[in-house]
C-alpha cells in the first residue's frame, strides 16, 4: 500500500503541475507534508534545498529521495517513475497520433518546420556548454576535446557512449 501512496503522491502533481518541476513543488509539498504526513515542512524545505543544489530536474531528485526515505530503493524507483510517467504517457500518445497521420501533408509540413527549431535549440545548448567549459577548463582543452570527439564520432564511427566515457576519463585524469 505504501508504494501506491508513493506513486500517487508524485503522479498527481506530475499531471496537474503544468510547467515542469518548479511548478509542481507546492503540489508535491501538499502530498508529502499534508496528505501523507511523511515529512514536516522543515524537512521538506531541506529536501527542496538539496534538490536545488544538485544538477538535473528537481522533481525527480525530490521524488527519488522522498521515495527512498519512505519505501527504500523500490520506493525511490516508484517515486521517480511516478514523476516521469505523465510526460512519458503523453509522449507515447502524441507519438502514436503523429505516427498514425505521418503521411498527412500537414504533419509532414509540421515536422519539416520543427526540425530546424530543434537544431537551433541544440546549437544554443552546445554553445552554452562550450561557454561554460571555456570558463572551467580553458579554450584549448575545450577545442581539443571537441575536435577529438568529432573525429571519433564522425570519422571512426566510435559509439557515443564510449566517446563520453573517454571524455570523462580525460577530464578525471588531466583536468581535475
Amino acid at each position: 500500500m505504501i508504494y501506491l501512496h508513493i506513486f500517487l503522491a508524485f503522479f498527481i502533481p506530475g499531471i496537474v503541475g503544468y510547467g515542469g518541476g518548479p511548478s509542481s513543488i507546492p503540489l508535491i509539498q501538499y502530498e508529502v507534508v499534508n496528505r501523507y504526513q511523511w515529512m514536516t515542512v522543515e524537512e521538506f524545505s531541506e529536501v527542496l534545498a538539496l534538490g536545488n543544489a544538485l544538477p538535473g530536474p528537481i522533481a525527480t531528485k525530490m521524488s527519488g529521495y522522498i521515495g527512498y526515505e519512505i519505501g527504500g530503493v523500490f520506493g525511490a524507483f516508484v517515486g521517480v517513475f511516478a514523476t516521469v510517467a505523465p510526460s512519458l504517457l503523453l509522449m507515447i500518445v502524441l507519438l502514436g497520433i503523429l505516427y498514425k497521420f505521418k503521411e498527412s501533408p500537414k504533419v509532414k509540413r509540421m515536422t519539416m518546420l520543427i526540425r530546424p527549431t530543434i537544431a537551433i535549440l541544440l546549437g544554443v545548448l552546445a554553445f552554452r556548454f562550450i561557454e561554460s567549459s571555456n570558463v572551467g577548463v580553458g579554450i584549448w582543452q575545450t577545442i581539443i576535446l571537441m575536435l577529438v570527439s568529432f573525429l571519433l564520432l564522425e570519422k571512426w564511427k566510435v559509439h557515443p557512449a564510449l566517446v563520453i566515457l573517454l571524455a570523462i576519463g580525460f577530464g578525471a585524469i588531466f583536468l581535475s
